[in-house]
C-alpha cells in the first residue's frame, strides 16, 4: 500500500468533503461525496451512510479513486486503489462506525465501512500553485480564497 503522510491526513481533516469514484455496471463512472473519509493507522476508510450505489459498485468492481482538495489551500490528493467492504462487527468496522456516530450523532446509520488499499497517491494542485508568476506562498493562496469565498471568520 502507498503511504499516507501526515500532510495527506491533515488535508483530509481540513477539507472534510471528499469524492469517491466507482464504476457502474455499464462501465460509466459514478461519483459520490463523502464526509466520512478518515485515516486510521495509516489506512484510508470511509463509511457508507447513504450510498448504496457506491457499495454495489465496489462489491462488483473494487477499483476506487478518492479525491480530496482543501478549497482554501487549493491543493489536495488523489488516492487510487482497491476497496474492501468490511463486515459488520469486525474491529475495523466498529472503529469507523463508532467514530462516525461520535462525530455526527447516534442517529447516523453506518451501513458499511470501506477500507481503501491505496496503490498510488498523487498530489492535486490548482493553477494557483502552478502558474502564478511570481509564485505565491501557501498563506497568500489561502488568504485569497478565503476572501473569495467570504469565509474568514473562525478559520486558522
Amino acid at each position: 500500500m502507498a503511504e499516507i503522510t501526515p500532510d495527506m491526513e491533515a488535508i483530509i481533516k481540513q477539507a472534510i468533503l471528499s469524492f469517491v469514484a466507482t464504476i457502474n455496471e455499464d462501465g460509466t463512472p459514478s461519483l459520490s461525496p463523502k464526509a466520512s473519509l478518515t485515516v486510521r493507522n495509516g489506512v484510508l476508510y470511509f463509511a457508507d451512510i447513504a450510498s448504496p450505489r457506491t457499495i454495489l459498485n465496489l462489491k462488483r468492481n473494487p477499483a476506487v479513486e478518492t479525491n480530496v482538495v482543501d478549497v482554501f489551500q487549493r491543493r489536495g490528493y488523489r488516492f487510487t486503489g482497491r476497496a474492501v467492504v468490511l463486515p459488520p462487527g469486525s474491529d475495523e468496522f466498529s472503529m469507523i462506525a463508532d467514530w462516525v456516530r461520535a462525530t455526527n450523532g447516534s442517529e447516523y446509520p453506518v451501513d458499511h465501512v470501506v477500507r481503501i488499499e491505496t496503490t498510488s497517491i498523487s498530489p492535486l494542485l490548482s493553477p494557483a500553485h502552478v502558474f502564478a508568476d511570481p509564485p505565491r506562498s501557501q498563506e497568500e493562496i489561502r488568504d485569497t480564497y478565503r476572501q473569495k469565498y467570504a469565509a474568514t471568520a473562525g478559520l486558522s
